[in-house]
């Protein structure tokens, strides 16, 4: 299992996963998939993780183990920055989606990532 800090638009989310690297194509597919497309990822300790969330971890399902799949361990910022430093922090792996995606707060609205408007649907 690896672990990694996920920098969203919303802000940093802590997610366990059983992908055997940070920028596996098939974890950014999963991410995209929750609407994550656009995003800064950086391995953290497994080891270190156990450590912070305790029982939290280790109540994690057995088939994230087994299958390929995430869980976010954490979505609280201020506590994810308090226990994980970025000068320890492995390479990170950007990540944005190319072309125009659906925004996910309007669905009614096209986002044009290159030139960085907003159209309505026609």
């Amino acid at each position: 299992m690896k672990a990694g800090v996920v920098f969203t638009g919303t802000g940093p989310i802590l997610v366990i996963t059983s992908y055997p690297s940070i920028d596996d194509p098939n974890l950014v597919n999963k991410l995209k998939g929750k609407g994550i497309s656009k995003f800064i990822a950086f391995e953290v300790p497994i080891d270190q993780c156990q450590h912070i969330y305790g029982a939290k971890y280790h109540s994690i399902p057995e088939d994230l183990k087994e299958a390929e799949s995430l869980e976010v361990l954490d979505v609280d910022g201020l506590h994810i920055f308090k226990n994980f430093s970025l000068k320890k922090a492995e390479t990170p792996f950007a990540y944005e989606n190319k072309g125009s995606s659906k925004c996910r707060r309007c669905p009614e609205f096209t986002v044009f990532k290159s030139k960085g408007v907003i159209l309505p649907h026609r």
